[in-house]
């Protein structure tokens, strides 16, 4: 694995998009400061930019350097979910602006194991994640179900195609001022 990262971070850092098994399906992933790498993956995915994208970090601590006031029921939230759970969160900062959604929002997940885990550790910033697929067309639930097109296009294929993963997109959460969760994807 360690190789794979050594290759993955190259792309990354050269403002690559990535191909990527995340910790729940395979993702097509780029630097999220990056906004002409962010860029890239709207239109690998035929998505327009107004629709936010998701980024991954590796820690609370990583969480805090790009949310400058993490709400405590988010926290709170996070020490007792088992499922992956994406967070949308206010007034993101040192973040590509394209990847930003209008209302100043941005979600993020904390990956806690694997290799997207090991891949932003070692990165040490946060990576996009959006499910390998065309806008509009269902998430595929394996490496073998990625449409041609995305294969073609990304700049790099992580060449972990047998990793286990849970073919289910994660849950999205909106934690609301007064502590109520606001379930966007179930």
């Amino acid at each position: 694995m360690k190789k794979e990262i050594d290759q993955t971070l190259t792309s990354l850092k050269n403002g690559n998009t990535i191909l990527y098994p995340t910790d729940t399906v395979w993702g097509l992933g780029c630097d999220a400061t990056n906004a002409k790498a962010v860029s890239k993956i709207y239109k690998i995915k035929k998505r327009i930019e107004s629709k936010a994208l998701i980024c991954l970090v590796s820690s609370l601590e990583m969480l805090k350097t790009y949310i400058s006031d993490v709400p405590k029921h988010a926290v709170d939230f996070l020490k007792t979910t088992t499922k992956p759970t994406t967070i949308i969160y206010e007034n993101p900062r040192l973040i590509a602006e394209n990847l930003i959604a209008s209302d100043n929002t941005l979600a993020i997940r904390i990956v806690n194991t694997g290799f997207a885990h090991e891949l932003i550790k070692a990165f040490n910033k946060p990576i996009v994640s959006t499910s390998a697929n065309i806008s509009g067309y269902p998430t595929p639930k394996s490496f073998k179900e990625i449409h041609p097109d995305i294969l073609k296009q990304v700049d790099y294929i992580v060449n972990l195609h047998n990793e286990k993963i849970d073919p289910q997109p994660s849950t999205i959460i909106k934690i609301l001022k007064d502590g109520t969760i606001e379930t966007i994807r179930p």
